[in-house]
C-alpha cells in the first residue's frame, strides 16, 4: 500500500498553478508547503501527492488518480489542458486494461504522465 509519491519539477510555481487546476476536479487540494521546495496534495488532512523543486528530472513517471465518475475524468482532462498540460490520451474507455476502465492521460509541464481513471461502469 503506498503511503504518498513525490515527483520532482522544474518549478514549483508553476507546478502549483497546474497540479491547483488539474486535481480541483477530483476533489484534491493543496494542504502543505515546506518552504519553497515541496507543496503537498491530498483530501482532508492527509497529503500522499507531492510536488518538489529539483534542479535535474527523472521523468517517465505515471501516476493515476481515481475520479468519483467518467464526469470528474473528463473535467480533469479538460482543468489540464486550460492549465497548459499536454493531451496523452483524451478521456475514453481503454476496453483493454478492462471493460470499464474509463481514463485520461496528460503530460504535465515536466513531461510526467498524470492521469484521472474510473472504474465504474456508469458513472
Amino acid at each position: 500500500m503506498l503511503d504518498h509519491v513525490t515527483i520532482g519539477v522544474r518549478s514549483l510555481e508553476r507546478s502549483k498553478i497546474f497540479y491547483d487546476a488539474i486535481l480541483r476536479p477530483l476533489g484534491i487540494a493543496r494542504l502543505y508547503a515546506e518552504g519553497e521546495t515541496f507543496a503537498g496534495y491530498g483530501v482532508g488532512r492527509k497529503a500522499f501527492f507531492w510536488i518538489g523543486q529539483r534542479d535535474v528530472l527523472q521523468t517517465g513517471a505515471h501516476i493515476a488518480f481515481t475520479a468519483e465518475s467518467r464526469k470528474f475524468v473528463d473535467e480533469f482532462h479538460r482543468a489540464a489542458i486550460l492549465a497548459g498540460g499536454t493531451d496523452n490520451g483524451a478521456p475514453g474507455l481503454r476496453p483493454h486494461y478492462h471493460p470499464d476502465y474509463y481514463g485520461a492521460f496528460i503530460l504535465d509541464p515536466d513531461g510526467h504522465n498524470i492521469e484521472a481513471v474510473c472504474h465504474l461502469s456508469v458513472s
